[in-house]
Formats: structure tokens, C-alpha cells, sequence
């Protein structure tokens, strides 16, 4: 039997034990077997790590931005040198397969790689002869502590998404990730710690909602940035805001897939299967709405896609050549199942149902098999709320304009595709649909990292996106100096206000 792993937050560049007595179980979702104990902090220990992080930032802000680029260089050395045993980590404890795992870990380096541009990144605007004599320039200086709050789904990429632009424009960084899966971030603090941050710039602090509201009322906190269900995303938010804090809240997801008369669909198709069920569904940007234009569209599709669900591969999270694994944990898996029946009591016809799916010699693990719902209603749950998992359901539209209300229509705008041959429909698509990512015969369209990555609607909160310029803007104050040399002539006080003229 397997000894159980007793984790740590990491402060001061240290793992420090929890004391607050409290911990959460980390769960192997191959076996259905507690793997590990996180210590879930308190408010005296979430202070402690902000306080830390405090002393830290003055100092870090003090580096030059070429050398805090240095240390962001080293740090994707060493994790490109580690890509292997932290896949591994990341899959033992989420459940995506080892190849998901090393994409997870890819898209967050993108962003570091980003962020080493930073001296280019941080400088400001200036303006010679604004008026007579009269010289204007800016400057984006570091807000001090910002706070990070990510989700079990992405345990790599979101956490160097926010750590990463933050920690390069100078501030500390204080993460409380998910108490499901957080053995990576902890190894990615020691990384960076590796890499010559120096102690205290990059904290991590385990916990639930004590440790979450501790992080959003201190006043220490300028910044705090979140991903998860819409509905915390919104509690965040208007909690953070109410403490004058900064706040970038991303939330739930409903991303529809549009396929035209004139799509190639045995493109449309391989594309629905990886991004429906890739990574079991968990995933913000999973296309989890099918819609087909017109009925023989409809029916091309379903005669391609039936086939291909239930040969769907299912594997254990070190099976490389599995589609996709477990789900996080046993209340996923209930959730997901209460889901699929729901629909079935709604009237959606389940033409693929996973439920029963059961991988031989792990029996107690969190597998489900992919579903398939046919005729779904938008009045329907499995239409209206995001069910996270391998699921996905066919809203059929009668033409074009019924289609592009779909997504434009629902309370979530996060991502959106469109797959069609022809550019006057993805032209108009592109700019009437209300969402905020969307992909022209691109699945999930999650943007390269030097764009902004953030949905509309309930999907988002706040008025800055992730990654690209609007993090460097997010985590940076402007500065603006307005400087007047005088010629050696006096003229006299004004009471006027100054202007250009």
C-alpha cells in the first residue's frame, strides 16, 4: 500500500506545514484511493503568506525588468528539463491523460514566454512639446501583493496564466489553487524558487473559503484574479471590488459549435470529438453544444459522430494512448450522471449513453463514457448549465440566423465556433455573435498567449482579460508626469486650468 503524502503550503520560499488542523483529501481518480492530504489554511496562516509576500515585492519591484526576465527564462528551462514528471504529477491527480497534461503545463509556459518580453512590455508613452516647454511621459508601476484563485482543471496553465505577467511586472504573487490537485503548483514554486526568484515573490497557500475571503478583504491585496463557476466568479468579483481591490473573474461556459450546409464534415467531426471530450469534458473552452444547420446537415452529422463516440478510448491518466481519463473526483462523476438523466427526463434523445462504462481492474475509478443527447431543447438543464464533463448534446437549427441566436442568446459567452467554407458566413458570424473567443473552423479557440484570453457575459467578470496586454495593464498602475522646464522668465500665477492650447 502506497504511503500516504502529506503536503505543504510553500511561504518564503519554504513548505511550511498547515496549523490550522484542517485538511482536504487529494484523490486518485484511476483508483477511487486518497492519495494525499493538503492542509487547508486558515485566515492567521493566509495573512502570514501575504505579510511575507509583502516584505518580498518591494525589493522584487527594485529589479531592473531585464533581470526579473531572467528569472522567468531560467523557469522554462528548468520546467521544459521537468516536462515529464510534472505531466505525470498533474495527470496522477486531475485524471487527464499524460499528453493533456503536457499541454496543460505547454499553455502556461506560452505565457511566461510572453511575460519575459517585459521590458518591452512596461514601457510607457511620452510625448515631447506637449505644450510650450512642456514634456509628458508614463510610467506602469507594480500594484505590490495580487492574489490568484484557479481552478482544479487547468492545474499548470491558469496559475503561471496569472502568476506569470504579475510576478514580471514587479508585484508578489500569492496563489491558492485547487485543493484537488495541487501538488504542481507547489512544485512550481519550488521551481521558480529555483529559478532566482527570490523567497516570498511566489507563495502558495492551500485552503477553501476561509483562505479565499482572507485573500479578498486584507487590504495588502491589490489585485485578485479567479476562474472557476460563474456563480464564485461573481461573488469574487463584487467581493473584491467592495474592498477596492482589482478583480479578473472568468466563469462558467456553454460553447457552441455552429456546422454549416458546406462545412467538410469529417473535419467538423474529428473536431467535435476532441473538443467535447478531451480531458473527459473539463475544460472551459470544451464544445458542449453541436449545431447543425438544417436536417440533412443534422443527419450527415449524426451518422459520423455516433460512431466515433462509441469508440471514444477511455484510459487511465497514464495510458498515453487513451482519449481521455477519469473524471477529478466521485462527486464529478454523480454530478455528470444526474446531468445525462435529466436530460433523458426532459425528452432530449440519448442516442450514446456513457454511463455505464466501467474500465476493467479499476472499477472504483472516476470513469464515465461519452454521451451523446440528440433533439436537446434550450429550455433544457443540459442546454442551459455547463455540466463539465463528457457530454454533449445536438441542438439542431433550422437555417443560419437561428443558429447564430444560439450562443448570442445564452447567459454565457465564453467560446464559440463556426466551421463552413465560406468567408462572407464567418465574416458576418464573427462580428454579430455575443461572445468573447471565437474560432472559424478553430474548435476551442483559446488565443496564442500574446492576445487576451476572457469570455462576455456570465462567463466573465471585470473589465481586463487573461494573458496578452490586458494582463500587463491589469497588474500595473499608470504613472503619468507631466514635466515644464521654465525658460527663466516669470508669467505670473494662473488660475486657469492648464490645457494644451
Amino acid at each position: 500500500m502506497a504511503v500516504m503524502r502529506e503536503l505543504t503550503h510553500f511561504v518564503g520560499g519554504k513548505h511550511i506545514p498547515g496549523s490550522s488542523g484542517a485538511f482536504g483529501d487529494v484523490w486518485d481518480p484511476n483508483t477511487g484511493q486518497v492519495q494525499a492530504r493538503v492542509p487547508l489554511a486558515d485566515r492567521a496562516e493566509t495573512e502570514a503568506a501575504i505579510a511575507d509576500a509583502e516584505r518580498a515585492q518591494q525589493e522584487w519591484a527594485a529589479w531592473n525588468p531585464q533581470r526579473r526576465a531572467r528569472v522567468l527564462l531560467r523557469f522554462l528551462d528548468l520546467v521544459q528539463r521537468e516536462m515529464d514528471p510534472l505531466a505525470r504529477l498533474l495527470a496522477s491527480e486531475h485524471g487527464k491523460t499524460v499528453p493533456d497534461a503536457r499541454g496543460d503545463i505547454q499553455r502556461g509556459l506560452e505565457v511566461v514566454e510572453f511575460a519575459a518580453g517585459i521590458p518591452h512590455l512596461l514601457k510607457g508613452e511620452f510625448t515631447d512639446g506637449a505644450g510650450t516647454g512642456i514634456d509628458v511621459h508614463s510610467l506602469r508601476q507594480p500594484l505590490g501583493v495580487v492574489a490568484g484563485i484557479t481552478p482544479f482543471n487547468f492545474p499548470a496553465m491558469i496559475p503561471l496564466w496569472k502568476a506569470a505577467p504579475a510576478i514580471a511586472c514587479g508585484n508578489a504573487f500569492v496563489l491558492k489553487p485547487s485543493e484537488r490537485d495541487p501538488s504542481v503548483p507547489l512544485r512550481l514554486a519550488e521551481l521558480f524558487l529555483e529559478a532566482g526568484l527570490p523567497p516570498g515573490v511566489f507563495n502558495v497557500v492551500n485552503g477553501g473559503k476561509e483562505a479565499v475571503d482572507t485573500l479578498l478583504t486584507d487590504s495588502r491585496v491589490r489585485a485578485v484574479g479567479f476562474v472557476g463557476s460563474s456563480e464564485i466568479a461573481q461573488y469574487i468579483y463584487s467581493t473584491a471590488a467592495a474592498h477596492g481591490k482589482r478583480a479578473q473573474c472568468f466563469g462558467g461556459a456553454k460553447n457552441h459549435m455552429i456546422i454549416m450546409p458546406d462545412a467538410d464534415l469529417d473535419q467538423a467531426v474529428d473536431a467535435l470529438i476532441g473538443a467535447g471530450y478531451g480531458s473527459a469534458g473539463e475544460r472551459c473552452m470544451a464544445i458542449s453544444v453541436a449545431v447543425p444547420v438544417g436536417e440533412q446537415t443534422a443527419e450527415a452529422l449524426l451518422d459520423k459522430l455516433i460512431p466515433r463516440v462509441r469508440a471514444l478510448k477511455i484510459g487511465t491518466s497514464q495510458d498515453e494512448t487513451a482519449d481521455y481519463g477519469p473524471l477529478v473526483t466521485r462527486q464529478a462523476v454523480d454530478r455528470v450522471r444526474e446531468y445525462i438523466q435529466s436530460g433523458v427526463d426532459e425528452g432530449a434523445a440519448l442516442v450514446v449513453d456513457g454511463r455505464d462504462f466501467v474500465l476493467p481492474g479499476h472499477e472504483k475509478g472516476f470513469f464515465l463514457g461519452g454521451s451523446l443527447f440528440d433533439n436537446v431543447g434550450t429550455d433544457m438543464r443540459i442546454y442551459r448549465e455547463e455540466i463539465f464533463g463528457p457530454v454533449l448534446s445536438i441542438v439542431r437549427a433550422g437555417d443560419y440566423e437561428q443558429a447564430l441566436r444560439l450562443p448570442t442568446e445564452h447567459e454565457y459567452g465564453n467560446g464559440v465556433a463556426i466551421f463552413t467554407r465560406d468567408g462572407d458566413t464567418a465574416r458576418d458570424f464573427t462580428r454579430r455573435v455575443d461572445t468573447g473567443m471565437i474560432g472559424v473552423n478553430v474548435p476551442i479557440p483559446v488565443p496564442v498567449a500574446y492576445h487576451t484570453f476572457g469570455g462576455w457575459k456570465r462567463s466573465g467578470f471585470g473589465d481586463l482579460n487573461q494573458h496578452g496586454p490586458d494582463s500587463i495593464r491589469f497588474y500595473t498602475k499608470t504613472k503619468t508626469v507631466t514635466t515644464r522646464w521654465p525658460a527663466g522668465t516669470r508669467q505670473g500665477a494662473s488660475f486657469v486650468i492648464p490645457t494644451m492650447a
